[in-house]
């Protein structure tokens, strides 16, 4: 039924010059024909949270999705349609999708690593449509992608203000909420970045790590960074989960905290310090864009020029928020003396290079071996950088300084 439904579809759109591709009656005369009009354009979003979250993780995505739009002169209220509160079950995201497809969307983007294999096989089924998934790592060549990014550029900036906080505080203890540990390279590779960060300005320092085993859990997000700061002693907070409630917990004990994926300084003003956040937008308006003009659905992946889209610092695609008035003196000139080498290209954070970094912005490098927290060598003193592959898909460890709560 849904092959039946797709092929009507399709003719519809081809008919109504809505499908990416299709071409219009002065095609001879346009030397941009073929692609679609952005009045024509229709944009698909499929989110695991509610659209109306005012921050965290589907916050951060919808946030970027109706940036993007607008930066194209794309109209949110009219061509934006979007599914949300859909969790990772399989046959739920089929049907969202059906759903959008139904709307006559052009692209679906799919937010939550969860909806991975719906997606691969919708994509495969729906051919005129174009599908981009969120922090997963299956495509094909032709019209399903995948992005994601070096957050772990962003987290090892963030350890940079939550380490001086801690020097500051006398609590070489630092708390991280996680939605998982090892068992995701995204996850490991967020925590070990925020850690060799915090490490750099405090090498005293232990971070523990609490999992949640859920991407959401608002209420064991809280309960959990309550328990690392009553039961670890932990001076500082940080997280890899949905929403603001480990701010929130901080806040509420006098300690202070790291956020992620939005400025959370709104939630817990009195705690945050900074968090790891995502310019979502730099990625939306290039598929957009590439979704408008690669011709058809078929061209989209060698439009992108990849079936991978990982961006860091240098695209501007992860930052870390503005510092708050909680953050040490000094904090900004630390941060940026490190921005600076990772854009620059001069080091990255899983390498054999160690940082030492002061709270007045001076940098040394030490080589010094990367080790994880059960003595394995990683990476040799003087070493290059772990490769993106690992970073992305087979880092299920944690490094030195790093123990599970």
């Amino acid at each position: 039924m849904k092959r039946i439904i797709a092929l009507f579809l399709a003719a519809l759109m081809v008919f109504a010059l809505a499908a990416c591709g299709a071409k219009n009656d002065n095609a001879d005369k346009n030397d941009d024909a073929g692609k679609t009009e952005a009045s024509d354009f229709k944009v698909g979003a499929i989110y695991i949270n509610s659209k109306n979250d005012t921050a965290g993780y589907t916050f951060a995505h919808h946030n970027g999705i109706t940036t993007a739009m607008k930066e194209l002169g794309l109209d949110v209220d009219k061509q934006l349609f979007i599914v949300d509160e859909v969790p990772e079950d399989k046959e739920q995201v089929l049907a969202a999708i059906d759903t959008l497809v139904g709307k006559g969307v052009n692209i679906i983007f799919g937010i939550s690593f969860g909806y991975i294999d719906a997606m691969e096989e919708a994509a495969g089924e729906y051919e005129d449509v174009i599908f981009s998934h969120a922090t997963g790592y299956k495509s094909n060549e032709t019209n399903f992608n995948n992005y994601f990014g070096r957050a772990y550029q962003a987290r090892y900036l963030a350890g940079i203000a939550a380490g001086l906080k801690s020097l500051e505080i006398g609590n070489n203890n630092v708390g991280y909420v996680a939605a998982y540990g090892t068992e995701y390279a995204e996850t490991a590779s967020g925590i070990n970045g925020f850690a060799l960060g915090v490490q750099a300005v405090n090498p005293d320092a232990t971070v523990y790590v609490k999992n949640l085993g859920a991407w959401a859990d608002e209420v064991n997000e809280s309960a959990f960074a309550k328990e690392l700061i009553e039961s670890y002693n932990c001076g500082v907070i940080s997280q890899h989960c949905d929403s603001a409630q480990p701010q929130i917990a901080a806040q509420n004990a006098g300690v202070y905290g790291c956020g992620y994926n939005s400025d959370m300084t709104k939630d817990a003003p009195e705690a945050h310090l900074t968090a790891a956040i995502w310019h979502w937008n730099v990625y939306y308006a290039t598929a957009m864009q590439a979704a408008m003009d690669c011709g058809s659905a078929d061209k989209f992946v060698s439009t992108m020029g990849s079936s991978a889209y990982y961006g860091g610092l240098k695209e501007e695609f992860v930052d870390v928020s503005p510092l708050s008035e909680n953050c040490v003196e000094g904090t900004d000139k630390a941060i940026e003396a490190v921005r600076k080498l990772m854009v620059d290209g001069e080091w990255d954070v899983f390498s054999g290079v160690k940082l030492t970094v002061t709270a007045d912005g001076v940098v040394t490098k030490t080589d010094a071996a990367l080790v994880d927290n059960a003595g394995n060598e990683i990476v040799a003193a003087g070493g290059e950088s772990v490769e993106d592959s690992v970073i992305t898909g087979t880092m299920n460890y944690f490094v030195a300084g790093v123990k599970e709560a």
